[in-house]
């Protein structure tokens, strides 16, 4: 089937790249969510979105679609990594990036400032502030510490879109309903400096932190991403699970901010129940679209069981690697237009109900969500 035809998509959540060349080895560890080796004899390559890398990158580069993977790496080589990076995120088709800057670095390299890369993408970006990077860099005496973080995160996200959470990652995703009381704050704050700060892990702090991310964004009307589902292996994935958010969901939904679930896979099915729910809550597929590879259209189809159509987000979270643009949006076009295809052969929409919610789904649920 032909690649759904939609306009320019809007990517609600992704992650600069490396415009230097890397190594073979360190290319293909960007295609893997572990930072572990591959198994004996096989690359990253070896796997769903490996395949799908070489059926829809290629062109982009001046070759046919499934080169070997040598072939391939041989091609960017010879075009030099500039080159290469401007060719594939042109070819990806992006109106719009919200661009998560808490990452700086992939494989040891710097990524593209946002300035150089809407200018290699050809599309225009705005910034998604990383809550748990600002808190870090907050240096206040525990007894200040909730104030200077609030501080903080209202003078950071100003100019932003959207704040986005990594708690998943650092305690998981059971939040109590209740805030945290500021004496509790201030000694784990002060617990926390003692050791020397660093990486934030404490669930107090964490969990003031996305209730202070509540009360910043409402006056502010901005989103709050949060990731969910599988990671890197630095994740817990059962902790993971969107559904531990839901006594949080309903504490904070008087705020009216709204809460954007990341990646979701595989608890894909509880998020799209939270966002047919809860009215603040929100959805997206994001990487999972592309290591789905050829199962895209099974898994969309999943999410839209219960998800209400203007509830669902594209994304690439796409990082380190221009590749992941093209596949991410690549993939949504034909797991999409193979799903709707198949409403429409089954007599379940019509022409019209199918191009509306190709649109909605591309960006125009982003753009309403975003204010873009």
């Amino acid at each position: 089937m032909p690649l759904l035809d939609v306009p320019a998509l809007v990517d609600h959540h992704c992650h600069s790249v490396v415009a230097a060349d890397l190594p073979d080895d360190d290319l293909a560890g960007l295609l893997t969510e572990s930072d572990r080796p591959p198994a004996p004899g096989t690359t990253p390559f070896d796997s769903a979105l490996g395949l799908a890398v070489r059926r829809w990158c290629p062109p982009a580069l001046g070759l046919p679609a499934h080169p070997s993977a040598a072939e391939y790496l041989a091609r960017r080589r010879e075009l030099g990594a500039t080159e290469a990076t401007g060719r594939l995120l042109s070819a990806a088709g992006l109106d719009t990036c919200l661009i998560d800057t808490g990452l700086t670095a992939a494989a040891g390299r710097s990524l593209l400032p946002l300035t150089e890369f809407a200018a290699a993408a050809r599309a225009r970006v705005r910034e998604v502030i990383r809550l748990e990077t600002v808190a870090e860099a907050v240096s206040a005496t525990a007894g200040g510490w909730p104030e200077a973080v609030r501080d903080a995160l209202a003078g950071a996200a100003a100019g932003a879109v959207a704040v986005k959470s990594v708690i998943a990652y650092r305690h998981g995703l059971a939040v109590p309903p209740e805030r945290p009381a500021r004496p509790a704050v201030v000694a784990a704050a002060g617990a926390w400096r003692r050791t020397g700060g660093g990486r934030l892990t404490d669930p107090v702090l964490l969990h003031h932190l996305l209730w202070t991310a509540v009360d910043v964004c409402a006056g502010l009307g901005l989103p709050i991403q949060l990731h969910t589902g599988f990671g890197d292996p630095d994740l817990t994935l059962h902790l993971a699970d969107p559904a531990l958010l839901t006594p949080f969901v309903r504490a904070a939904e008087p705020s009216g901010v709204p809460l954007v679930l990341l990646h979701c896979y595989p608890y894909h099915r509880q998020a799209a129940y939270l966002a047919q729910a809860f009215p603040t809550v929100y959805a997206d597929l994001g990487l999972t679209a592309s290591y789905a590879g050829p199962r895209v259209a099974a898994v969309l189809g999943e999410m839209l069981e219960l998800a209400p159509f203007g509830k669902l987000l594209f994304s690439t979270d796409a990082y380190g690697l221009p590749e992941l643009y093209v596949v991410g949006a690549a993939q949504f076009r034909y797991g999409l237009g193979e799903l709707l295809g198949q409403w429409r052969a089954a007599g379940a929409c019509s022409a019209a109900d199918a191009e509306r919610l190709a649109r909605m789904v591309a960006a125009d649920n982003a753009r309403r969500l975003y204010a873009l």
